[in-house]
């Protein structure tokens, strides 16, 4: 008889995913459903980075690469930590990857053995909580809510400290919720973490360019004190809409680049030769050429806002970054559509997609209960319908 392995079988598909492909699997039945569950820009890749790629082609970029990446893109993403983040990197402390998930997967191969300590504040991407159990960690969560703007505080960090703490993984801005930590923030976090070497921060920057301007990008290995402390991970699918580019890398010191080579020397190699110097094109960009996707996703998220807070049990301010919406929906749990209790956030979530043809991902897959999670990288009119159905959903509901 064929059995999976141990970690196969423990390992979950992300609900992100699950969410896709059941509004897809839905769809198939034809029925017209509104996707809200993926976090994917709805622009296509920039020209000028479209025509670096075909240039690629044609000066024969179709060969084995350096397994960390070509060395002059190397140095361009170190030239773009210093001009966009203070930070001083050389090309030696660069590791480019098939995509930051890849590259977070490397730093926790890197760092992490078994019944070391994961600090995740919640709410956390999908992926960390299953790559840190993968490496074999034990995740300690440390939950936020609404109130504290879904942000943990210096004095939250520190009592969660234990000899056994190696990893605090977040991202700023936060997906799923928006949140972006103020410097005066992360100046404090790093205090905290400075006064314990074995513990290492691993900071998710990947929507860094979707700010909106109300608290500015900070990049918290710019502390001097925990810069030899922190892995800074970013990459190219939300900014610069490339997620099918599959590129992502980071920034480390030289001795945890070096590790995260030798693991994906032997997972991957290098990453997509063409893909790679449509990288290099994106990075030494001026930000502001996407700006023009920067302003379309403010103007959708002034509408969400606005269109959500109009919902019955639906709680929401206006988050700072990313193409997220986290509304609150416990006053909702407990209600009851055709005798069938919604008791958790999961069962609200799979409700707006069978009775309200609307896919969006539960809070219980971020590690916060309670709360929803609606894409707006969708055109406003698929936006403005998904609300509406959404409350018609809601307006169904009983006590």
């Amino acid at each position: 008889m064929k059995a999976l392995s141990q970690r196969a079988q423990e390992m979950g598909l992300p609900m992100t995913i699950e969410m896709a492909k059941k509004a897809r699997e839905l769809s198939a039945t034809g029925k017209q459903v509104i996707s809200l569950s993926l976090g994917e820009p709805d622009f296509d890749t920039p020209d000028f980075i479209k025509e670096s790629a075909n240039e690629a082609m044609a000066q024969n970029y179709t060969h084995y690469m350096p397994v960390p990446g070509f060395a002059d893109l190397r140095e361009s993403i170190a030239a773009k930590f210093k001009r966009d983040n203070n930070l001083e990197y050389s090309a030696d402390q660069i590791v480019v990857s098939t995509g930051a998930k890849q590259s977070l997967l490397n730093v926790f191969l890197t760092l992490v053995n078994p019944g070391d300590e994961v600090i995740i504040p919640a709410p956390y991407w999908v992926s960390y909580m299953d790559q840190a159990k993968y490496c074999g960690g034990e995740v300690k969560v440390l939950p936020t809510s609404k109130e504290s703007g879904f942000k943990i505080s210096a004095a939250q960090l520190e009592s969660a400290i234990t000899e056994k703490s190696k990893v605090l993984i977040f991202s700023s801005p936060n997906n799923p919720c928006g949140a972006i930590y103020s410097g005066e923030e992360l100046a404090a976090i790093a205090k905290v973490v400075a006064k314990h070497p074995n513990l290492h921060i691993i900071s998710d920057e990947i929507y860094e360019l979707l700010n909106y301007g109300e608290i500015d990008h900070v990049s918290i290995a710019s502390f001097p004190e925990v810069y030899n402390q922190t892995i800074t991970v970013n990459g190219l699918s939300k900014g610069f809409a490339m997620t099918g580019w599959r590129i992502g890398y980071i920034g480390a010191p030289e001795w945890i680049a070096k590790a995260c080579t030798k693991f994906q020397s032997n997972f991957t190699s290098g990453t997509n030769s063409v893909a790679q110097r449509a990288c290099k094109a994106a990075v030494e960009a001026d930000p502001a050429s996407v700006k023009y996707m920067v302003d379309t996703f403010a103007a959708r998220r002034e509408k969400m806002v606005g269109w959500i807070n109009e919902i019955p049990g639906f709680e929401l301010d206006t988050p700072p970054g990313a193409f997220y919406v986290f509304p609150r929906v416990a006053d909702l749990l407990g209600k009851k559509f055709n005798g069938q209790v919604l008791n958790t956030s999961l069962d609200l979530s799979m409700y707006l997609l069978e009775e309200g043809l609307v896919s969006t991902v539960p809070g219980d897959a971020f590690g916060l209960p309670g709360y929803i999670r609606f894409s707006y990288a969708a055109a406003e009119a698929d936006l403005q319908e998904a609300v509406r159905r959404v409350k018609a959903a809601v307006a169904q509901l009983e006590d």
